[in-house]
């Protein structure tokens, strides 16, 4: 990384992934990446609910699970 105040963040303890299902509008048809990762649930879907209250999905990687 450029900035030495910057530490490059640990993917490893990032276990919960948002996706903003576009899919479930009929707005895409395509798979898409994750929106965010995230240390927590909560903080997954908190975000997930400000930004798309109905059509968002919250996956834990750890074991591919849809909440």
């Amino acid at each position: 990384m450029a900035d030495p105040k910057m530490l490059a963040p640990d993917l490893t303890e990032y276990h919960w992934a948002l996706y903003a299902c576009g899919h479930l509008l009929d707005l895409t048809a395509e798979p898409h990446p994750p929106v965010g990762l995230y240390r927590d649930e909560q903080s997954a879907t908190l975000h997930g609910l400000r930004m798309w209250p109905a059509t968002f999905t919250v996956i834990d990687l750890n074991k591919d699970e849809r909440s």
